[in-house]
């Protein structure tokens, strides 16, 4: 920060004499205020008073732009405007003798750049990183830091020195570094003289970290693919960092795969699902190409693409009512095998399979499979295949699903279960006896006296009906001499409650009067015969 500009050493000399020494008849200059701080450029008033018996010659020594704005006897008010820099304003009065008092003026300002130094593109884990913070400007020095920072976390914390000043520190690039934004940040400090912590930030930079291993993708993928069909592709590579940078490339025979990308940690998989042509049956290479900060690693494997149709499995009737007999039947191309299953036991496989039963309730919803099975190229390739046959049934309400008795305590929360059974889904309700009131199925409530009584519920669907009778009782108790006492008790704590108030309220007025006689009194002790 630059310097005031030199004074005379007369009046310096004098100020110090005056400072040191009251003037005749014990007459003293007075300043006020002793010190400020002001913004570059503000302005300040200062008060030079004496405290001389009669008119002295009163002013204010300063090579400041000066203004007298205000007067009396014994004082007068001077405004500096303009303030550029640290200063030192005498006050002198002549009363038989000269006195002199100074002031101190001090100026701040914040700093006019906080600049981070740009970082490397690309920084490889594990080497060191230094960070370099440059900051022009800013007053008063003294009580400016510099404070280089990871995010929000504080690396180093520095004094402002030189100009422009510098701040560094050495860090090790980590992992944890990747993405990380890191920046500088000034502290102002001026809290001590009564204002506040004023802070200038730089922008932030943003580091990026990278390792990519000597190593090679890893390919997973089926070395024979049925053509016309849809086959998955599995390229993973691990000990990548940042694994989410990484780019993928997966081709088959120069084609690309458009692969879908994921991460977990430092690993990388890149899937794809290609439908193979039947153009290109025969042999084709599959690669998977993994490039991250300019470098690659690649890895190639074979895949034979073949013919294999699916086979055919059939329901007599997909859908049917009770007590009918139902054919199930799977086929598939010569020189496959099958087998089909279905909560039947197995038969030994062979080109074509078929099983009867005659459909029940519990056979709504069974699934049948039927898995066709083809050597190629020394492998054993399956194609599966599956039915759902449902079965219409009436209504069912057994007691399992639907308890006849339930009896709970009143106000306590309870959900009323009550399942039917039925393709279609029957409707189920359940209405009381006597006013055909609705019983609340599968809410949870509490449970009021209100809802007991015996209830018909009734499963009803296009194939029928069928009905049960459920019982609710409801326990409850009256406890009237409780409700008395509680009552009671409440009314009188209300009551000591007031009474306690109402003394304490005329305690605190007696108190409050009290209190402000004795500061009268002592103002009228404490007040000066002559105002400043």
């Amino acid at each position: 920060m630059a310097l005031g500009t030199a004074r005379p050493a007369l009046p310096a000399l004098l100020a110090l004499i005056g400072a040191l020494l009251p003037g005749l008849g014990g007459a003293q200059t007075s300043v006020h205020p002793l010190e400020a701080i002001i913004p570059r450029g503000g302005s300040v008033q200062v008060n030079c008073s004496t405290s001389c018996d009669h008119r002295p010659f009163l002013g204010l020594e300063t090579q400041l732009t000066k203004k007298e704005v205000a007067q009396g006897d014994n004082w007068k008010i001077f405004e500096l405007s303009g303030v550029q820099e640290d200063s030192t304003p005498i006050c002198f009065s002549y009363c038989q003798a000269q006195t002199m008092v100074s002031m101190s003026l001090t100026v701040y300002w914040f700093p006019e750049r906080v600049e981070l130094a740009p970082l490397p593109r690309w920084q490889p884990v594990g080497e060191n990183l230094i960070l370099r913070c440059q900051v022009a400007g800013g007053a008063p020095r003294t009580n400016l830091t510099v404070v280089l920072l990871r995010g929000e976390e504080e690396l180093s914390r520095q004094p402002a020195v030189g100009e422009p000043a510098e701040a560094t520190v050495t860090v090790l690039a980590g992992r944890d570094d990747h993405l990380a934004n890191f920046s500088c940040r000034t502290e102002l400090d001026l809290r001590s003289r009564g204002l506040g912590l004023f802070q200038n930030s730089s922008a932030p930079r943003q580091l990026r970290t990278f390792v990519l291993p000597a190593i090679h993708p890893n390919l997973a993928t089926p070395s024979v693919v049925e053509a016309g069909t849809e086959w998955p592709v599995n390229c993973t590579m691990d000990g990548l960092f940042p694994a989410s940078e990484a780019e993928v490339r997966l081709e088959l025979s120069g084609r690309n795969l458009h692969p879908t990308v994921t991460h977990n940690n430092d690993s990388l998989l890149a899937t794809a699902h290609d439908k193979a042509n039947m153009e290109e049956e025969g042999t084709q290479q599959l690669s998977c190409v993994v490039t991250l900060g300019h470098q690659s690693r690649s890895w190639q494997e074979n895949v034979t693409i073949y013919s294999f149709p699916a086979p055919n499995l059939t329901l007599s009737e997909p859908e049917v009512s009770e007590q009918t007999v139902v054919t199930v039947e799977c086929e598939a191309q010569a020189g496959a095998l099958v087998m089909l299953s279905g909560g039947v036991p197995a038969r030994l496989p062979g080109p074509r399979a078929q099983l009867q039963l005659n459909a029940s309730a519990e056979d709504n919803g069974r699934i049948f499979f039927c898995s066709a099975l083809l050597e190629v190229a020394g492998q054993v390739l399956h194609k599966n295949q599956t039915r759902e046959l449902r079965v219409l049934y009436g209504p069912r309400l057994d007691k399992r699903d639907c308890l006849g008795n339930w009896t709970w305590q009143e106000g306590s929360q309870q959900t009323l279960t009550c399942q039917a059974w039925g393709n279609p889904v029957p409707e189920l309700k359940c209405r009381r006896k006597g006013d055909n009131a609705l019983l609340p199925i599968g809410d949870l409530r509490p449970v009021t006296r209100e809802v007991a009584g015996t209830y018909l519920c009734q499963a009803r669907s296009p194939r029928g009906e069928v009905t049960r009778e459920v019982v609710v009782n409801v326990i409850y108790h009256r406890n009237y001499i409780l409700t008395t006492i509680l009552v009671t008790v409440a009314f009188t704590i209300g009551a000591a409650g007031l009474a306690a108030y109402f003394y304490n309220r005329q305690r605190k007025i007696q108190k409050y009067k009290l209190q402000k006689a004795q500061e009268a009194a002592a103002m009228k002790l404490n007040t000066p015969a002559t105002p400043p």
